[in-house]
């Protein structure tokens, strides 16, 4: 079996051993040449020292990203690559770094630190595919499977525990059952692992077309770093508008959302506020008062523990603030979200509104998504006629009323947005002539 290396990779690969080294492209390049998907970035594994690899490669710029675990990153057309020395790993008293690394003259030393059977595989072209823990195999089956024992690669790096989950979900294969096993009896060490780590692995794991899944069986795993979530799992919601429990409702929400971070993170946490805020009426139904304010406000503690950027903080505190929002298929109050959200939260509003009602029960439903629909033909019909909703398409702005002597910047705001009003209310044309006219008569 023959892989069709890239110009660029074939040069790493002949340059080494033209130095007389042996190099491999490795890894996760190798697993998605194999199965077909596009590769963006390729790696590889070497006999040569961290100094002899930059020796080779002296007329590139190099940088040390970690030269003391090996890599040495070439920069090629402005593009890295990691060329990492073939190694063993000591200890890992962190549960995420080696303490120590000896380099090592042999692949196979290399490829036996690696963390899935799918992920040892290496290739060039002199040699071929070097496969020793028959990771074709699990490929070919779908199947993601530790080298050795699964305990010791867990307690080795515990962010492979979310790894093992995100190929899952976004590659649609099974985890083996002992590593499966490993990963519940290992899941209380993600604790020791990075913020910054969990969340990006987190939002792949999200938007895989399999999170459903990975969701349901995995629960716990989620709940190590978010916490918050364990109060849904089994929460009876206890309406006629929701047929599942609020965890397996949260699942389905997300699976219906498209795979987007932001939108995926909102429908994970956009209930989360629920348990809190349930009280029962007369007749035994439950309901949940501001539940969506809450929840935003958990959400923005969660997301900040876990180091997300803080646009990516907003954009889920608004849309959870606001997904439980019925939304008239009204040309004004659609306009005045317009303005209030932006057009892009407010597109991402109605699409998550729509995971939200499919994943309820049938009760209203067709009702709820005709609704939905109106709404969101009205609003394209605003974006494609360009009708006015905001201050930027107001036809005057500051300068104008400046013009008619108005210093104050504050005066100058209260003037143009009661112009915004209007229009948006339908009370005023978006015309200069009109609104200087009634600006005059505010002044």
């Amino acid at each position: 079996m023959k892989i069709v290396l890239p110009e660029v990779a074939s040069f790493i690969i002949e340059t080494l051993e033209n130095n007389g080294f042996e190099c491999f492209a490795v890894g996760g390049c190798v697993r998605d040449s194999l199965s077909g998907r596009n590769v963006n970035d390729w790696d590889f594994t070497t006999n040569a020292t961290p100094d002899e690899i930059e020796n080779c490669f002296s007329s590139f710029t190099t940088i040390d990203i970690g030269k003391k675990y090996g890599t040495i990153c070439v920069v090629i057309d402005n593009k890295n690559y990691e060329i990492t020395t073939y190694r063993t790993d000591g200890d890992y008293a962190d549960s995420r770094h080696p303490d120590s690394v000896t380099f090592s003259t042999t692949l196979s030393d290399d490829l036996s630190r690696r963390d899935f059977t799918i992920n040892a595989i290496a290739y060039n072209d002199r040699v071929g595919l070097v496969d020793e823990y028959n990771g074709i195999r699990d490929l070919e089956l779908g199947v993601i499977r530790c080298i050795g024992d699964p305990d010791v690669r867990f307690t080795e790096d515990a962010l492979r525990i979310l790894r093992a989950l995100r190929f899952a979900s976004t590659f649609g294969y099974s985890i083996e059952h002992n590593t499966s096993v490993s990963i519940i009896n290992n899941r209380d060490r993600l604790s020791m692992v990075a913020p910054e780590r969990i969340n990006k692995e987190l939002s792949k794991l999200l938007c895989g077309d399999h999170v459903d899944f990975i969701l349901r069986r995995y629960r716990d795993v989620i709940a190590v770093f978010i916490p918050e979530v364990s109060s849904m799992f089994g929460f009876d919601q206890n309406s006629k508008h929701h047929n599942k429990d609020l965890w397996r409702h949260t699942v389905s929400a997300v699976k219906n959302t498209p795979p987007d971070e932001v939108l995926r993170t909102t429908m994970l946490l956009h209930d989360i506020g629920k348990p809190m805020t349930v009280f029962n009426d007369k007749k035994g139904a439950s309901h949940f008062p501001n539940h969506q304010k809450l929840g935003a406000a958990m959400a923005t503690t969660i997301l900040k523990r876990l180091k997300y950027p803080s646009y990516f903080v907003n954009d889920v505190n608004t849309l959870i603030e606001n997904h439980d929002n019925r939304i008239k298929p009204d040309t004004a109050e659609i306009k005045r979200y317009m303005r209030d959200l932006g057009t892009n939260i407010f597109s991402m509003l109605l699409s998550i509104q729509r995971a939200d009602i499919l994943a309820q029960s049938m009760y209203k439903r067709e009702e709820k998504i005709g609704t939905l629909d109106k709404v969101l033909s009205e609003y394209l019909r605003i974006l494609e006629s360009d009708e006015c909703y905001s201050l930027d398409s107001l036809a005057v702005n500051g300068k104008d009323i400046i013009h008619l002597g108005v210093q104050s910047g504050e005066i100058i705001g209260k003037i143009l947005s009661e112009l915004l009003n209007k229009v948006i209310e339908g009370k005023l044309p978006n015309t200069k002539e009109a609104l200087l006219f009634y600006a005059k008569n505010i002044i």
